[in-house]
């Protein structure tokens, strides 16, 4: 792997830096307190071509391979306070766009493919359900052909992007007896007779990216809406979870990086007993265990994508960097209000943004257990 960074890198990152710092991160405070999605700051970074990275200049995105899309996400998490909004960005890329790309039909990419790489519609992911988590296969949602439709009955739970999206990406099965292979996967518009939105609770992380569950009620859907073909859901489900685990966590790697920064800056100026507080040995060691907390993150991430970019196996470099990095981020997190003591309390310090951002990490795009698992397999365990 070469490690140095293209002239043209260097340059995007640091347009995309300021454009995150000076355009996205504007009122961010105030939309965390109100747990607010802003349409303007999607459109803003959609009109950057931050909606559909990966996906062909021919089909609106920007054609960036894995490495380059990574380094984008990073650069966004290093300057923009509002990870809630880079977080919806990247579920409507790697989790809806990146499946239409990759598995649609001509006719499924020629309706839904320039709007969605273009964020011009917003597009939400429908796989997890109350009783199938990290058990995804294990899902009760259906879908059973009638004539030229498909009628989809089930429900969905803690859909990122549900109440705003334009578009879902559905799971359901097909043939309940073929397990894996007994998956389909589903373009379903906002408007589908039978099918109803409602917001879930606020949440304590990423709270400006909105969240819902999604109700099918004998909803009919043309039979040429299906993505790929009839079983092939589960393939298609794992193919973008490979983008999504691989890609998204760069932000918490940007964000790691970016409060670090903030306290070492604090550790400096910060004086207790005549001295700044990184003098101190138990601080200083903190400092340097983030930072090497960060940078294996990073290794690891960029690793992943050079075998993706490569055409080499990579499903192990993903689990094991996204494993990494969001645990690294919540430990980060908890140094972090450590660090800076009773200030990081206040709310409008934002200092227990990276804490509360980072323990759904642990979770979404496959459980933290689950990433074990995987790697267990890739060791023979399994």
């Amino acid at each position: 792997m070469d490690f140095q960074l293209t002239d043209d890198q260097i340059a995007r990152n640091d347009h995309l830096g300021r454009f995150a710092a000076e355009i996205l991160s504007a009122g961010a405070a105030e939309r965390i307190r109100d747990a607010r999605f802003d349409r303007t700051k999607w459109a803003a970074a959609a009109e950057m071509g931050l909606a559909g990275l990966p996906v062909d200049a021919d089909w609106g995105g920007l054609g960036f391979g894995a490495v380059d899309t990574m380094l984008t996400i990073e650069a966004l998490g290093r300057k923009c306070a509002d990870l809630g909004l880079i977080f919806s960005l990247c579920a409507h890329m790697f989790a809806c766009v990146v499946p239409v790309w990759r598995h649609g039909s001509l006719q499924i990419r020629e309706k839904w493919l320039r709007d969605m790489a273009s964020g011009r519609v917003i597009a939400a992911n429908a796989m997890t359900e109350a009783e199938s988590g990290s058990d995804a296969f294990a899902m009760r949602a259906s879908a059973q052909r009638d004539g030229d439709d498909y009628v989809l009955t089930g429900s969905k739970c803690f859909i990122t992007n549900a109440p705003i999206a334009d578009v879902f990406v559905a799971y359901a099965k097909t043939n309940p007896r073929q397990g894996f292979f007994g998956i389909s996967c589903f373009i379903v518009p906002r408007d589908a007779p039978g099918l109803t939105v409602q917001p879930e609770a606020r949440k304590s992380g990423l709270p400006t990216s909105p969240w819902g569950s999604v109700y099918f009620d004998a909803c009919r859907i043309p039979a040429a809406n299906l993505l790929g073909a009839e079983g092939a859901g589960a393939a298609i489900f794992h193919d973008s979870m490979i983008w999504e685990r691989g890609c998204l966590f760069a932000a918490y790697v940007g964000a790691m990086e970016r409060v670090l920064k903030q306290c070492v800056e604090h550790a400096r100026d910060r004086r207790q007993f005549g001295k700044p507080i990184g003098r101190n040995q138990s601080v200083s060691d903190k400092l340097v265990d983030m930072k090497l907390r960060l940078e294996t993150a990073r290794l690891l991430l960029y690793r992943t994508g050079w075998l993706h970019d490569a055409g080499l196996p990579h499903e192990e470099a993903s689990a094991l960097s996204k494993l990494w990095i969001s645990e690294s981020a919540v430990k980060a997190g908890l140094d972090a209000i450590q660090l800076f003591g009773a200030s990081a309390a206040i709310a409008d310090n934002g200092l227990d943004r990276l804490l509360l951002d980072s323990l759904p990490s642990r979770l979404f795009s496959g459980s933290s257990e689950i990433q074990r698992e995987i790697v267990a397999r890739h060791m023979g365990l399994r």
